[in-house]
């Protein structure tokens, strides 16, 4: 495969941002603006140039669809061999894989679903649940977790209320939920990051393993990010700074599980010597949706705006 050939479909930006491939690398990625087409070129020039082992990449996204679409385009690329998971998936073939080997049983099964366990918890203890009840119960848990709080640094973190449940109420729930978990032998999905960071961090040997396997790290999304998964990325890079992120403080969705998109804002103080590009050519809107675009977002954050690369189109119609 020719390098070069590789970075002729990119813009100038995702050219610079694909051509970045030592020390850790940010690209801040407005909507439209090609960052799928920027990671997976960059990891194939990487590949290409010798500079990446493509089965010491591992990329990072946050739902099962995205990684797939970043294999598939891989693949397009010529480029079969990268482990692309989300961070669940990640550590769960982690966990499965050294579980046996620390505890001498298999690892635990992963539950579908919290609804189940949580509906028992509330029968317990003779609280009246609907659906509603259980959905914003079971993201109550999830924000704990991906916050990496006790359940008494949950109990002081004054969250907003949920509806028909006493807040004291709640925390013995969760305390019930979490009981019943262990005593069926489950997990659910943030004890599976849970326990892969603690096995990482408490095993030596397993470190190591995880280490060596994975060398160059891609996280995609990366505004986000939740301090309990950003502390799993932190044990697998290790002392060693390959990673690239990428992301849009602008399009952060999943602050309600814990994500804050700081650590992409913050990205500079952790790593000076990080190389930065922006992507603010759409190539997905006209003109006047992204001139409406940039009023919306105008000083919520210090990113450049955005430019169309088509024409200006129709005034859009604001629905009140």
């Amino acid at each position: 495969m020719d390098p070069e050939a590789l970075l002729e479909a990119l813009d100038p930006e995702q050219r610079e941002a694909a051509m970045s491939l030592v020390g850790p690398t940010c690209i801040l990625a407005g909507a439209g603006t090609g960052k799928t087409r920027t990671v997976t070129h960059r990891i194939a020039y990487g590949i290409a140039r010798g500079q990446f082992a493509a089965n010491r990449v591992l990329a990072l996204t946050y739902t099962s669809r995205a990684a797939g679409e970043l294999r598939a385009r891989l693949r397009q690329l010529g480029i079969p061999g990268v482990a692309v998971k989300t961070f669940h998936a990640a550590a769960l073939s982690q966990l499965e894989y050294f579980w046996p080997q620390l505890a001498g049983v298999p690892a635990p099964n992963v539950l579908t679903s919290k609804s189940k366990l949580i509906a028992e918890a509330a029968e317990s203890m003779k609280i009246h649940f609907d659906a509603a009840l259980l959905r914003d119960v079971a993201a109550e848990i999830e924000w704990r977790k991906y916050t990496m709080r006790s359940i008494e640094q949950y109990e002081e973190a004054s969250r907003p209320a949920v509806a028909g449940i006493k807040p004291a109420q709640l925390v013995q729930l969760i305390r019930a939920y979490e009981d019943l978990k262990i005593k069926a032998q489950k997990l659910d999905w943030e004890d599976v990051l849970i326990l892969t960071l603690g096995m990482l961090q408490s095993e030596p040997r397993v470190l190591a393993h995880v280490q060596q396997q994975y060398r160059f790290f891609t996280v995609d999304e990366y505004q986000d990010i939740s301090p309990l998964q950003q502390a799993l990325l932190e044990a697998w890079l290790g002392d060693r700074s390959d990673l690239c992120v990428v992301g849009d403080p602008n399009q952060t969705i999943y602050t309600f599980t814990g994500a804050s998109s700081g650590y992409l804002l913050e990205f500079l103080s952790a790593y000076p010597d990080a190389t930065v590009v922006t992507l603010t050519r759409n190539y997905r809107s006209t003109g006047r949706i992204i001139a409406l675009a940039n009023r919306v977002v105008s000083g919520e954050t210090d990113l450049d705006e955005l430019v169309s690369q088509n024409d200006l189109g129709v005034e859009p119609e604001i629905l009140q």
